[in-house]
């Protein structure tokens, strides 16, 4: 998992060719600009899906991991608070063609997007996304879905 302000964000090129494509398109395009929904970048390798969202309580919400992709997670309004885990107790089976399985467990890191932030999580991580932050309860925002094993 790495954090930081979207200002950094080209300072994680080099670390996969997808990445890069991912921060080539965000350089040179406006998000705010996209209407919720998919938007394609480069096929199944970089897209976005950007939505609007209600969040929820941290406290005993799931955890979510990818086994594909990293989440390249981005508030365009409001704020949300993340958590992430380095473990936890798998729940129910894995959905690969979503990509997407869950898991319980003490929350171990934690931060806010919002305000230029964002986070990125890489395939096996667990994070909990979309939680509710101090007088928000609802985002607009932008998941940067980047392949990272095919």
């Amino acid at each position: 998992m790495i954090t930081d302000t979207l200002a950094h964000l080209g300072r994680l090129r080099g670390l996969h060719p997808n990445l890069d494509t991912a921060i080539d398109w965000l350089e040179h395009h406006d998000l705010a600009a996209l209407s919720p929904g998919r938007c394609p970048v480069e096929g199944e390798k970089v897209f976005i899906n950007v939505m609007d969202a209600d969040l929820r309580d941290a406290a005993g919400a799931a955890f979510e991991y990818h086994r594909r992709y990293a989440d390249l997670q981005i508030d365009l309004t409001g704020s949300e608070h993340w958590g992430w885990a380095a473990d936890g107790t798998l729940q129910g089976s894995f959905d690969a063609a979503g990509d997407c399985g869950f898991a319980v467990g003490p929350e171990q890191a934690g931060g806010a997007l919002g305000d230029g932030r964002f986070a990125l999580f890489f395939p096996g991580e667990l994070h909990k996304p979309s939680c509710r932050t101090p007088g928000c309860d609802r985002v607009r925002k932008a998941v940067v879905k980047i392949e990272m094993l095919p």
